[in-house]
Order: structure tokens, then C-alpha cells, then sequence
């Protein structure tokens, strides 16, 4: 690298800089998974290593803080971000899975999504209890339905949710008023609006 580009200096902070390269690696789908919907695909930042360490080093340091003592995680993209943000904060991972995905006792939640509707479940054999501190991760906040059906089971549990992390705000959608309007705090590392990306 030449001096001149190392002298570069940003105006932007830390966070601002990272939340521009998630938002250049994130890739837009029309139309998926059905006709009308935008997909914000997440996985061009997965597959980009330092982008990927940066996302989830910055939502553990975010919510550090907080001390929670366990990392939800929520189906799919969820599990690859939670699992990283747990080990960074050298706390446990609990899933929360579609309907029928995990073995044994289960507590369920029905919710409405951006394209109909779902079933959330977690085991009743995970480490949240009464008092237990839970962070929430997912990939991206947009209606917030299985986001506050997260929540819902983490509280039906006995623990208390700390905060909901994710990579991806759609402020468009009602997704942060829904999981504010729980009481729980939102962070998110960027945003979309609309036609961007």
C-alpha cells in the first residue's frame, strides 16, 4: 500500500465504516420468496471472512454490557450469526427453531411473517430459567414477528431478554416499534430502505 492511501482518512466512525461494507456485501433478490418481496441476502457478508468477524465481534461488543448469559439465536441466519456472537461473549447458544425441528419437550409460538404465517419452538430442556439473561440475534428485523416470538418464549421461560441484535434494520417495516414496544432494545449494525441496495 502506497503512503498516500495510508494517510487516507475516513470521516466516518468504526461503525459507520462496517455498517457500509455489510450494506455493499449484502446482496437484493426481487421477488423472493415471493412475488412483491425484497430479499435482503445476508450470506455475500458470511462469505466475506473479515466483513463476517467484524458483523459479529461489533453486535457481542454492543450488547456486552448487558451481561447476558445466554445468545438466542432464531432459524436460520440467525444460528450463524448467534453461534459467533455466543463464543465471542464466552456465553451458551440456545436455538429457536421452525415447528418440528427439535427433539423432545418443546414450548411453541405461533407469529405472523412479511409472507403469512409460522411456528417458533425451543427446547424446554434449554439453560434459560427465571432471571436468566438473553440476548436475541437474528439476521434482520423486518415485520419483528419472530423477533417478539423469540422474545415470548424466552419470557415464557422465565428469563429476561436484555436486548435484540441484528445485522439488517428494514425501517420501513414495523419490526423495531413491535420489539421496543416488548421493552426490549434494538440494535442494529445498518439499514435498507425501500429500493437501496
Amino acid at each position: 500500500m502506497s503512503s498516500s492511501s495510508s494517510t487516507v482518512r475516513s470521516d466516518q466512525s468504526p461503525l459507520q465504516e462496517l455498517s457500509a461494507r455489510i450494506k455493499e456485501l449484502i446482496r437484493a433478490v426481487p421477488d423472493f420468496p415471493i412475488p412483491g418481496i425484497r430479499f435482503r441476502d445476508v450470506m455475500g457478508l458470511v462469505e466475506d471472512a473479515e466483513g463476517f468477524r467484524a458483523t459479529t465481534a461489533a453486535l457481542a461488543d454492543r450488547f456486552r454490557d448487558a451481561a447476558p448469559e445466554v445468545v438466542v439465536g432464531i432459524e436460520a441466519r440467525g444460528f450463524i450469526f448467534g453461534v459467533p456472537v455466543a463464543q465471542e461473549m464466552g456465553v451458551g447458544f440456545v436455538a429457536v427453531r421452525k415447528a418440528g425441528k427439535l427433539p423432545g419437550e418443546v414450548r411453541s409460538v405461533d407469529y405472523a411473517l412479511e409472507y403469512g404465517t409460522a411456528t417458533l419452538e425451543m427446547q424446554l430442556v434449554a439453560p434459560i430459567g427465571v432471571g436468566t439473561r438473553v440476548l436475541v440475534i437474528d439476521d434482520l428485523l423486518a415485520t419483528g414477528g419472530s423477533a417478539a416470538a423469540a422474545i415470548e418464549l424466552v419470557r415464557g421461560m422465565g428469563g429476561v431478554v436484555v436486548g435484540a441484535g441484528f445485522v439488517v434494520d428494514l425501517p420501513e417495516l414495523p419490526g423495531r416499534g413491535k420489539v421496543e414496544g416488548l421493552g426490549v432494545e434494538v440494535f442494529a449494525l445498518c439499514d435498507f430502505m425501500g429500493e437501496e441496495g
